[in-house]
């Protein structure tokens, strides 16, 4: 049975904008999840200003990567410390350039494991009601004519006007 109440966990965090190994710049940004939405995570940076950036790339792979290194192409993410600091490092590449950031672990995993209470692993599927849509789907109509008799490809062999 499909849930209908949706749950948004949010925490807003200061990332560092990596530019290279002595420099970085700090990062306002938010994590969102939402409950309709159950794969994804939502990252939003430069939040407050007039142009901000988002991504979007599956929970699984911030889980993983609060463990491991993890992911390929556009959003790669592993684990590290950084002078004696537990941080999570995520590269994000895109057509507009790359960027490394890092995040603190502890705040990252706190959220993230507040959005697994929200929807716990496994159940992602039963949020999105997709049982429920198909079963509607599927449901036999009863129609006032015979549409929904009709082969709606009728063969070659078919006569000129027969349907």
């Amino acid at each position: 049975m499909r849930n209908t109440e949706h749950t948004t966990v949010e925490r807003e965090l200061e990332l560092k904008l990596v530019l290279s190994p002595e420099r970085s710049v700090p990062v306002p940004a938010r994590l969102a999840y939402r409950s309709d939405d159950p794969y994804a995570v939502h990252m939003t940076f430069h939040i407050g200003s007039e142009h901000p950036v988002n991504w979007t790339f599956a929970r699984e792979l911030l889980v993983e990567g609060v463990f491991r290194a993890c992911g390929h192409g556009d959003v790669r993410i592993w684990p590290t410390k950084v002078d004696g600091r537990s941080v999570i490092l995520m590269a994000l590449s895109s057509p507009d350039g790359d960027a490394l950031l890092e995040a603190p672990s502890a705040q990252v995993s706190a959220w993230l494991e507040r959005t697994l209470r929200a929807v716990p692993p496994g159940t992602e599927s039963e949020r999105l009601g997709i049982d429920d849509g198909l079963a509607e789907l599927l449901a036999t109509t009863v129609v006032g004519d015979d549409l929904w008799l009709r082969d709606p490809w009728p063969s070659d062999e078919s006569q000129d006007g027969e349907l």
